[in-house]
This record gives C-alpha cells, sequence and structure tokens, in this order.
C-alpha cells in the first residue's frame, strides 16, 4: 500500500494504451466539443440580440445553455489533454476542481429544468396573471437561485473529500469520479454513504418532484382546455420532457455502481458519461431551435447578415 503522504496527484487508467487510435479520438472529441459550444452560443446569441425573445422562458433557456457549456468545458479538455498523456496523471487540485464544476452542472440541470417547468405551469394555468409572477427581476432571482443552490449542494456533500487521506492513485474511468475516489481514501466513513443520499436528495429528488408537480397540474388544466390549447402545451412541454427523462436515464447510469453496470470497461465508461455526450447537444436543438420564435430568429439574423454583407460587396 502506497504512503498516503506521498500521493498528489491520480492516474486516469481508463484511457490505456489506444495507439494511432488517439488521433482519431481525439478529433472526434474536438469535434464533439466545438459543436456543443457553438450550438448553444449561437442560441444564446440568438435570444440576446432578438428583443422579442426577451421573454422569461427564453432567459431561462439561456441559462440552461450556459450550464452545458459549463458541463461541456468540465469534461472535454480533460480527455482532450489525456488523448496525448503517456502517464495520465491528474493533480489533486485540478482533479478536485473538475469534479467540482461537474457535479455542480447536475443540480443546476434540474433546477433549471424546474424553473423553466414553474414557468409553464404559470403560462397555461395562469395565464393572466403571467405578466406580474414572471417578472425580468424574479426570473433573474430564479437564475441566480439556482447556481447558488447547486454550489452549495455539491459543497456540502462532497467538500470532506478534499481532506481524505488516499492509500491508491488508480482511478477506472476517464474523468474524476466522487465514489472512485472515495475507495481509494485510506479511510472511508459513514459519512460518504450519507454525503451520497444528500446529494441525490437535494440536487436530484427535490427539483425532479417540483417538475412532476408542475406537469401534472398542467396536464390537469388541458384535460379541460380546448384542442388548440393543448397543442400549444404540447408544444412547449414535450421538450422538456424528454429532456428530464433523458437526465433521468442518465441519472441512473451514474448512480449504480460502476462494478454492476457491466464488467467491459469500454461500455462502462460510455455509460458513465452518457449524460456529458447527449444532453448538451440535446438541449439546444430539442428546446431552441425546434421552437417556431428561435427559428423565425435565427433565419431573420441570418438573411439581415447576408443582406448587409451584399450592400458592402455592392458598395465597395
Amino acid at each position: 500500500m502506497e504512503n498516503s503522504s506521498e500521493i498528489v496527484s491520480f492516474v486516469l487508467a481508463a484511457y490505456g494504451n489506444v495507439g494511432e487510435l488517439k488521433y482519431l479520438y481525439f478529433v472526434i472529441i474536438l469535434f464533439w466539443y466545438l459543436s456543443i459550444c457553438v450550438a448553444n452560443t449561437v442560441l444564446i446569441v440568438v435570444i440576446r440580440v432578438d428583443i422579442q425573445l426577451h421573454e422569461p422562458m427564453y432567459i431561462l433557456l439561456c441559462n440552461l445553455c450556459v450550464n452545458q457549456i459549463n458541463v461541456s468545458a468540465s469534461l472535454y479538455p480533460l480527455l482532450l489533454s489525456q488523448m496525448f498523456s503517456d502517464s495520465h496523471e491528474v493533480t489533486l487540485p485540478w482533479c478536485f476542481l473538475h469534479m467540482s464544476c461537474m457535479y455542480i452542472s447536475g443540480p443546476a440541470e434540474f433546477c433549471s429544468l424546474a424553473a423553466m417547468a414553474y414557468d409553464r405551469y404559470i403560462s397555461i394555468c395562469h395565464p393572466l396573471r403571467y405578466n406580474v409572477i414572471m417578472k425580468t427581476e424574479r426570473v433573474f432571482l430564479m437564475i441566480l437561485f439556482v447556481w447558488i443552490y447547486s454550489f452549495l449542494s455539491v459543497i456540502l456533500s462532497f467538500s470532506f473529500i478534499f481532506s481524505l487521506k488516499f492509500c491508491g492513485t488508480i482511478i477506472e474511468n476517464v474523468y474524476c469520479n466522487h465514489r472512485l475516489i472515495l475507495r481509494l481514501s485510506c479511510l472511508v466513513s459513514v459519512h460518504s454513504f450519507l454525503s451520497d443520499i444528500f446529494f441525490l436528495f437535494v440536487s436530484f429528488f427535490i427539483p425532479f418532484t417540483l417538475i412532476s408537480v408542475s406537469y401534472v397540474k398542467i396536464l390537469a388544466v388541458c384535460r379541460k382546455t380546448s384542442t388548440e390549447n393543448k397543442q400549444k402545451a404540447v408544444t412547449t412541454c414535450i421538450p422538456q420532457i424528454i429532456s428530464v427523462s433523458n437526465l433521468f436515464v442518465g441519472s441512473i447510469f451514474q448512480c449504480i455502481d460502476s462494478s454492476v453496470i457491466v464488467a467491459r470497461l469500454p461500455v462502462r465508461i460510455i455509460l458513465s458519461i452518457y449524460l456529458f455526450i447527449c444532453q448538451p447537444m440535446l438541449t439546444p436543438f430539442l428546446y431552441g431551435f425546434n421552437l417556431p420564435k428561435i427559428r423565425q430568429s435565427c433565419k431573420k439574423l441570418l438573411f439581415k447578415k447576408k443582406s448587409i454583407a451584399l450592400f458592402t460587396k455592392r458598395l465597395f
């Protein structure tokens, strides 16, 4: 057993030796990372530029896109840097920082979806009071609360890990997973189990309950309205339901112990990063470019730029 005082870094052993395939993997990961950043940034810019989109629903959507960029930035640069590393070492401070950023994105995602579900609930169930309840100032306070709540849930759940002494260095994954890190500690207490329960409760169970209550009430109201109103409700709510379902499936992969999921390492790795692959790209297309208003704004912005470019070309 290694001396805990000498451990200053972990080894991400799941990368292995892929030989020349590392160049292909690097290109694929880089392309996917850039695609995520571009898609989410375009959606944020379109909402920011078009005044007609300065509504609570789209402001909350912007916040969701910011979270997708955040979680991607906390994972993909690490994957890219490790592609050409021979040792695959990650220092403890960097590992903890990377882990914290990744785990903050989880409750931030669920809480953002809860805020969007509440927005849809007010819009559909209390349309006459919508402008009074969902004021711009209140929306920004909701966003601020989402990030403070997410930050505190991670700090209160996993801050004890920072002071642990470790007797091992090998992490059988491509990123710093808190459960695998705990297995390397010299002394595992009941505190680690309680922290997992607390994190799941405050970060997933509470937001998921709020989302469920909002949609149950929306469903109850939609049953009594006209067909046209039902179609409008479905148009705005279906993307959120799909997103929440995808998050729920991905969270199951994260929660189940890695040794139980499957014995083969490559499949286990894919399942462990499933959310970080699909969700950041799913959000801009499912919520943003799928909505009629945003599609129209994209076309308007695109044609406006083309017109300016054509005018400038003719002028000179």
